[in-house]
């Protein structure tokens, strides 16, 4: 009977004590964030709990096996199997608080500040911080993990004594991994790109939707995702819209006739920014930009607070100046020139009988000959 209660009243004792102070921590923490409105802490703190409890439970039957007095023959592995469990479940409960505290200092941070640019800014950087963090404690975990095997213990010694070569090999190796790395710390505490920020790279517009250590993800209008390493944005150039502020200027070119009547299409074109509400107000000019013998290229220029209204505010003036063109000055639209030809005075046959310089339609000209010609 005593062999069945031991072990019973152990592992029992353990589950039952691990739940209670799970579940006090836990009431705890839950009225500390009612009481603390302004501060979410305790309520990011909860997020913990599994790992919490995994931790207590796995230390109390590290602590009380040995009392159990079960599987004698599997203590050791049993043992080296619970301080597994317990290294792992630290590293998990030290990155949940870990991130807790970064999202804590993140959201102070974007309450006290209105700037949409710092606030990208400081979240790109504690988002790597993080990532950073996670990794240093998954390293940490893992070589105290090895360490509990005497084999590795014994290896250490050799491992140590050439770690001096093994780090000029990895670094070899590894040489393309580790200069993301570097570029992806440069990436955020150097400020050059952020998340949401609108860039332009490889002819591609889109939004940065992810950074990591060692790649970026673009997501483009057409909710493709470009992924590229980190090392692209620190050795190429690229557009970065949202830098130094999301005001933009844009332009929209058009092909009319020379006869096209410009004070009109300056007026109409004030008119139509008037009444988009994606025009901010700021600037419009309409300005003849280039000629040919045919037409002349005319540029409509208008702003707008950021990207995404300037696309709208483009759009809308190149749809409705076409049209407007279209209802109410049609001969103001591009023509092909169908007028009579002249051949030079000195052509063969530039004159008439009468003297008179005979006229080609151009239209004509290279007409290929008819079937009742040919017969």
């Amino acid at each position: 009977m005593e062999n069945l209660l031991r072990p019973l009243i152990v592992i029992g004792g353990s589950v039952v004590l691990t739940l209670l102070i799970g579940w006090t921590t836990d009431l705890l923490l839950r009225k500390a964030d009612q009481r603390h409105h302004e501060t979410p802490l305790w309520g990011l703190l909860r997020r913990g709990r599994i790992p919490y409890q995994l931790v207590l439970c796995a230390a109390f039957l590290r602590a009380t096996y040995d009392e159990a007095q079960l599987l004698e023959q599997h203590r050791t592995a049993i043992g080296r199997t619970l301080t597994l469990v317990l290294i792992g479940a630290t590293a998990w409960l030290v990155i949940r608080i870990a991130a807790a505290i970064v999202e804590l200092t993140y959201s102070r941070y974007a309450r006290a500040h209105r700037d949409p640019a710092r606030v990208r800014r400081v979240r790109t950087q504690v988002t790597l911080i993080m990532r950073v963090v996670s990794a240093i404690v998954g390293v940490v975990a893992v070589a105290a993990m090895l360490l509990t095997f005497p084999a590795m213990r014994a290896a250490g010694a050799s491992l140590l004594a050439s770690a001096g070569l093994l780090g000029i090999v990895a670094g070899i190796a590894a040489q393309s991994t580790l200069s993301n790395l570097f570029a992806g710390l440069q990436i955020a505490f150097g400020d050059m790109v952020r998340l949401g920020d609108v860039v332009v790279v490889e002819g591609e517009w889109g939004t940065v939707d992810e950074i990591t250590l060692t790649f970026l993800t673009v997501r483009t209008w057409d909710e493709r995702r470009i992924t590229m390493p980190v090392s692209y944005f620190t050795s190429k150039p690229f557009e970065n819209w949202s830098r130094g502020g999301a005001q933009m200027t844009g332009t929209v070119f058009l092909h009319v006739d020379h006869a096209a009547p410009l004070p009109a299409m300056r007026d109409r074109l004030r008119d139509i920014l008037r009444s988009c509400p994606a025009w901010d107000g700021r600037h419009f000019d309409l300005t003849v930009t280039d000629s040919t013998p045919s037409t002349m290229e005319v540029r409509a220029l208008m702003t707008a607070k950021d990207p995404d209204d300037l696309w709208t505010v483009r759009v809308t003036v190149r749809e409705q100046l076409i049209h407007w063109l279209t209802e109410t000055h049609p001969y103001a639209l591009p023509r092909v020139n169908t007028a009579d030809a002249v051949l030079p005075p000195t052509h063969p046959a530039s004159h008439n009988g009468d003297g008179t310089a005979p006229r080609i339609n151009r239209s004509r000209v290279h007409e290929p000959p008819r079937a009742a010609d040919r017969g």
